[in-house]
């Protein structure tokens, strides 16, 4: 059962399971007690969300050298001992339950989500192709 990368906030897939945001923040303006049923995610993990200051290279960067100086930093930050923890059981997981990880972000390329995905196929992850319902 491959784990699914998908945008928080959108339609939830058959076969998607559990969501977990892998966000910074809850989303704004939405009572806790409406996350799950409005399809933003059943449970918030920001152990595996980039740094409030690498969401600000992220989201400042114009250019491929800015973007690949934000996932040199993601990547970074993904290192520490409690995330790579964290990836490895998600990739244990990702053998045997239904589960999807997201962001807010409308681009996936523009994503950490994008470099969760790497993260997750490096630490041994089944992880569904893009698109995939």
């Amino acid at each position: 059962m491959p784990v699914h990368i998908v945008r928080l906030g959108s339609p939830r897939q058959p076969g998607e399971g559990t969501r977990i945001g892998t966000v910074r923040r809850p989303p704004r303006g939405v009572p806790k007690a409406q996350f799950a049923a409005q399809d933003w995610y059943d449970v918030w993990f920001p152990t595996l969300a980039p740094s409030a200051e690498a969401v600000k290279a992220a989201l400042a960067a114009t250019t491929e050298a800015e973007w690949a100086a934000f996932a040199r930093r993601y990547r970074a930050e993904m290192a520490r001992p409690e995330a790579r923890h964290a990836l490895g059981l998600l990739a244990t997981m990702s053998h045997g339950a239904s589960f999807s990880v997201g962001c807010y972000c409308e681009n996936e390329a523009r994503c950490h989500r994008s470099l969760l995905r790497l993260l997750l196929q490096e630490a041994g992850a089944d992880v569904a192709p893009p698109g995939t319902p």
